[in-house]
């Protein structure tokens, strides 16, 4: 080729090049600015969108009733401000990042870790906490209690296999130069409260937790010790985007004037002190001549609605009130019966209503009819009762989500024992509660688990003894 031949060649492939980078150039969709939304924004609107994560501490769903320690602080901030709230749920701490930056939340309501990268890219604010992970052990009386690291030396301590927890322990374990007897638990179907509860019961000694975690689980378990830290504290709080000063300046104020009233006193006993469960080894058990309650004659009559035995609806009283009519548990529930405020409102009752036993029954009756309507694909009355039993416990939501779970992993959604029940309590672990089959996040399913197999036990115990 001589040397003009070269020369058009040349001229011929910038050209080419030239078209190809023009091409690309084109295909790039230039992203439109974000406009940025702050409050005087939200105002306009009149709500606010959080973010937030499924937990036992954040967010949950607890007898079709919003509830969590993060969800009752942003309502209250919400309410402040005279803003509607919506909840939106992140699969993980990443997603909540992208969520907010994406525009789809104008705040994350769950603890971020403060580090100064996160500074740089976030505001900020609202209720700071410190979490650090904690050994937890039992305090029975005559137990002895650690009280420093080193006294782990020699000691077993049982954590999931590969978790944060396993990590953490490694890295102490190396800290001390060895003598740490680490123990994992390998099987998918142990959860960390599972663990926890073992440590209560005394089957196995140590085991690590989220100080969070540990708080909540405490007032399940009273015998457990979980003031051991292994881990340094960790600063967190709620975050807003960089283009959102006004509405961190509100958050701001909103917790600096309830961290000196009633309303963050009253969301951290909530969910951090008060007792939620009661010892139902022998109470409730004392039957005298064939009466099971004063309000017997009420569960016979309704019961029929029902097509019951009139021992199994007087179980269920006692397991909600232990058949005290005033009695509101820890979530609000009301009356004899344990309804919900919102769950007697959609009922046509009064929530105020359910202080008359006769009333209270009633509604606790109307909902059993109605959650065992969900499973009128269920042939035998015995397992209709069981799940009817635990959608009154924990909502038809999560229901529905552990018979899928059931039968995404080859079980039979219609059993509850071996099957469902299996899987309502594997709910509280992130793997099966953010599975794409569930759609009401996380849920304390060992609560649930137990349910049915107390009310049924005594059931059982009440119906040998009574008339």
């Amino acid at each position: 080729m001589n040397e003009t031949g070269r020369k058009r060649a040349a001229l011929w492939l910038m050209n080419v090049l030239l078209i190809i980078l023009s091409a690309c150039n084109l295909s790039k969709k230039k992203e439109p600015d974000r406009i940025a939304v702050d409050l005087p924004q939200l105002k306009e609107k009149k709500e606010i969108t959080a973010v937030t994560l499924n937990t036992s501490t954040s967010y949950f769903i607890y007898k079709m009733q919003q509830m969590g320690y993060e969800y009752d602080l942003m309502e209250d901030f919400a309410n402040s401000q005279d803003l509607k709230l919506n909840i939106k749920i992140a699969e993980n701490i990443t997603r909540l990042e992208d969520m907010l930056q994406a525009g789809e939340a104008d705040i994350v309501a769950y603890p971020v870790q403060m580090d100064n990268t996160m500074k740089n890219k976030y505001l900020f604010c609202g209720v700071e906490q410190q979490n650090h992970l904690v050994i937890v052990q039992r305090a029975n009386r005559g137990d002895t209690i650690l009280n420093d690291v080193t006294q782990l030396i020699g000691k077993e301590v049982w954590v999931k296999k590969e978790s944060r927890y396993h990590e953490r322990l490694k890295s102490l374990n190396e800290e001390l130069g060895g003598g740490i007897i680490i123990r994992n638990i390998e099987r998918d179907t142990i959860t960390t409260e599972d663990l926890i509860e073992m440590v209560s019961l005394g089957e196995i000694r140590y085991t690590v937790s989220e100080n969070n975690l540990a708080r909540l689980n405490r007032t399940y378990y009273r015998n457990i010790h979980i003031n051991l830290s292994i881990s340094f504290p960790q600063r967190a709080s709620w975050i807003v985007r960089k283009d959102a000063p006004a509405l961190a300046q509100a958050v701001n104020e909103w917790a600096a004037n309830i961290s000196k009233g009633q309303t963050l006193r009253a969301a951290i006993k909530r969910y951090f002190e008060q007792s939620k469960d009661e010892d139902l080894s022998t109470e409730g058990l004392i039957i005298k001549k064939g009466d099971i309650s004063p309000y017997d004659d009420l569960f016979k009559k309704y019961a029929a609605e029902l097509g019951w035995e009139w021992q199994l609806l007087a179980s269920i009283a006692f397991q909600e009130s232990r058949f005290h009519n005033h009695l509101e548990s820890w979530a609000g529930a009301k009356g004899l019966m344990g309804i919900m405020p919102r769950t007697a409102r959609s009922m046509g009752f009064s929530p105020d209503s359910l202080v008359h036993p006769e009333t209270a029954i009633k509604a606790g009756v109307k909902c059993l009819l109605s959650f065992r309507d969900y499973f009128s694909n269920i042939a035998d009355p015995e397992e209709k009762i069981k799940f009817t039993l635990a959608t009154y416990n924990a909502g038809n939501g999560h229901i529905a989500d552990a018979r899928k779970l059931t039968s995404k992993h080859g079980g039979n959604p219609d059993s509850w024992d071996g099957n469902v029940a299996e899987y309502i309590r594997l709910k509280s672990e992130p793997e099966y509660y953010n599975d794409p089959v569930c759609k009401h996040g996380y849920l304390r399913g060992t609560e649930t688990f137990k349910y049915v197999r107390e009310v049924l036990s005594r059931y059982r115990f009440y119906k040998s003894k009574s008339d």
